[in-house]
């Protein structure tokens, strides 16, 4: 990621000073939050299954630039109607500019690179990797703490992860996309730790705004390959990558980012391991696919160890009495 913190005078502390920093915003529900992070998981997982209807005709850089176009093109009347406040400094300008850049640029191209090389299967057990990344970092160095029951849950949900791996591999082994999918991993823990640190100083709709935007220019480099791309491609690989910009990149991160806002990063980024889940039980709906045994029994373990470890955050949310909205 790269660095926030780049001179300028007054230099603040790379802490947030508890008396400038603003306490996070209260919900005005506690179970909020938490409804938005489901909302997320279904979006993301979603994209797993309408994949399969096409976007195999778009190298990653230009399926990045088509799906980070669709994602502001959407937030586009967000910042018409004056909801986005610009980032009130140029280190708040560069981190999250950094951030955007990560995300919707660097981690997509990365990842849809890496499923060049390896199957979808063990790309997914790659990224999977980061949320338990995220949960240790956090606990160490944003004070969240490193309870027992949250790797303990994040670990039973990464066996399962595991197990659907190889019900589904194909068996498809490359080095360099080990690789790329670790840096892919490194670069989703590492935007989430940005994220957490960044909304104490950016609201979350602000900067899921500016951050897609940098993502799409950063992504410009692309146009003309995709130019080529779309002549030829399908219309359901068109509409594939669309979807993508628009519900599990627009929407999901609108909601994402609201959820990081009032939600420990270590215990939300866990939550992310329902998605394989989520997705072996919607092909099973949607498309029909049955799942092998052993899939649908990871299936069942990421959704007990997601449970497990983000229970005791969710009943203690719900404990609290309700903020003004915000």
């Amino acid at each position: 990621m790269p660095d926030p913190s780049a001179a300028h005078p007054p230099a603040p502390s790379s802490a947030p000073d508890p008396a400038l920093s603003p306490a996070p915003p209260r919900p005005a529900h506690p179970a909020l939050p938490w409804l938005a992070a489901l909302l997320v998981m279904i979006m993301w997982a979603s994209s797993f299954v309408v994949i399969r209807a096409g976007g195999a005709d778009f190298s990653p850089g230009a399926m990045s630039l088509l799906r980070s176009a669709s994602a502001a093109v959407v937030l586009l009347p967000l910042a018409l109607i004056g909801r986005v406040r610009m980032p009130r400094s140029p280190r708040l300008w560069l981190g999250v500019i950094g951030w955007g850049v990560a995300w919707f640029a660097a981690y997509t191209i990365v990842l849809s690179a890496a499923e060049l090389l390896i199957d979808a299967a063990t790309a997914a057990m790659l990224v999977n990797v980061a949320p338990l990344i995220v949960a240790v970092a956090s606990g160490l160095l944003l004070g969240e703490g490193l309870p027992v029951r949250l790797v303990a849950g994040i670990l039973v949900a990464f066996g399962g992860v595991a197990l659907i791996t190889v019900a589904t591999s194909s068996k498809r082994v490359s080095g360099a996309g080990l690789l790329l999918g670790l840096l892919a991993a490194l670069l989703y823990a590492g935007s989430v730790l940005a994220q957490k640190t960044l909304l104490l100083h950016v609201d979350s709709t602000s900067m899921t705004v500016v951050g897609i935007v940098a993502g799409f220019l950063a992504c410009l480099p692309f146009a003309p390959a995709l130019i080529g791309e779309l002549a030829e491609a399908s219309a359901a690989s068109i509409v594939t990558v669309v979807y993508m910009g628009v519900f599990p990149t627009a929407c999901a991160f609108l909601l994402w980012g609201y959820a990081l806002t009032s939600t420990p990063a270590g215990v939300l980024s866990s939550s992310s391991l329902i998605v394989p889940g989520i997705t072996v039980a919607m092909a099973w709906i949607v498309l029909g696919e049955t799942p092998p045994p052993l899939a649908a029994l990871g299936g069942l373990l990421c959704l007990v160890g997601a449970g497990s470890a983000v229970a005791p955050s969710v009943l203690a949310a719900l404990r609290r009495p309700s903020g003004p909205a915000t």
